[in-house]
């Protein structure tokens, strides 16, 4: 007869490789088009759809996910922000021009993620447990060819946020737009307001008075960056942008139902992990949220090559739809 305790932990054991086979078999390829409405804009004004592409980690011979992206263009945005992190192999640019092309037509803004200049190296995925899962690697890592991936995206006309200011015209509207380099590799200098170059320290920002001030006639002011750390989102705060747009989390990556994300892979709070939040305090449509920033993450599409598993937190891109306020 078999012992009671013998049997409750071969019924965890099975319960465990059957959700490890669900997220790495089913749930990681299971792509999720998520739609959030964001009332942002400026009064009487019609709505402005902007699609949010984020961490699809590409890799050669991702035939589904390519074609799942280039048919993200039949929803017709009128602006694409891409937060980085595009691909996980040195050869995947084929793969990726091919995932992007219908979309480069479209007007866009980009930044970078730290998976956009190395491709990844193995280590022990439960890193992403701790506190902070940046490791040196064993050895020096393979630099990608994002250069000539900018090159592209500047070419078709997105906007090169990386740690700049710019401004495009979309839809009748005038947007503004912040923008840092990747904050979990130290790479983000806050822009300062003199500039699209000029850069300083994310910790060093102005009254929040003064930056509304300093935006002059703008429809829209947004903040754009890959890893959503305190530093930049406070600063984006203080230059009173409308609306953040942020990646890097992958909303988790491993959940629990009624629990949620496990962690965020930098000191984004967990119940921030993915989808439309305030910042610093609540949703500004919330009470007690009237001096907070929109802040949306977006929990993306794809996984390291190394941890290729994706658990009650399915693969993602958002359409966001801006309405007045």
């Amino acid at each position: 007869m078999t012992h009671p305790v013998a049997k409750a932990l071969g019924a965890t054991a099975l319960a465990g490789a059957a959700a490890v086979a669900w997220g790495a078999l089913v749930e990681v390829r299971w792509y999720a088009l998520r739609e959030v409405t964001v009332p942002v804009l400026p009064h009487g004004q019609d709505p402005l759809r902007v699609l949010h592409l984020s961490d699809l980690h590409l890799t050669p011979g991702q035939h589904r996910k390519v074609d799942w992206v280039r048919d993200l263009a039949s929803l017709q945005p009128d602006l694409v922000v891409d937060t980085g992190d595009n691909w996980a192999h040195v050869d995947a640019m084929p793969s990726l021009l091919r995932a992007l092309e219908p979309h480069l037509g479209t007007p866009g803004a980009f930044v970078w993620g730290s998976n956009d200049f190395f491709a990844p190296s193995p280590k022990n995925p439960a890193r992403y447990l701790l506190p902070d899962a940046r490791v040196a690697p064993p050895r020096p890592p393979v630099e990608l060819p994002w250069r000539a991936l900018g090159d592209r995206f500047r070419d078709a006309g997105w906007v090169d946020l990386t740690n700049r200011r710019d401004e495009v015209k979309v839809a009748g509207r005038r947007i503004s737009l912040v923008g840092t380099d990747d904050a979990h590799l130290d790479r983000d200098r806050f822009p300062a307001a003199g500039g699209p170059d000029d850069v300083r320290p994310a910790a060093v920002v102005d009254d929040a008075g003064v930056a509304r001030a300093a935006r002059g006639d703008v429809d829209l002011h947004l903040g754009v960056t890959h890893a959503p750390y305190r530093r930049v989102l406070d600063a984006m705060h203080d230059d009173a942008v409308d609306l953040v747009l942020a990646g890097h989390t992958h909303g988790g990556q491993l959940a629990v139902p009624g629990y949620g994300a496990l962690v965020t892979n930098c000191d984004l709070p967990r119940d921030r992990a993915k989808g439309l939040h305030g910042w610093p305090g609540p949703r500004p449509d919330a009470r007690g949220g009237a001096d907070s920033s929109w802040l949306h993450v977006c929990g993306g599409l794809g996984t390291s090559p190394y941890a290729p598993v994706r658990f009650a937190c399915r693969p993602e891109a958002t359409l966001l739809t801006l309405v007045a306020a």
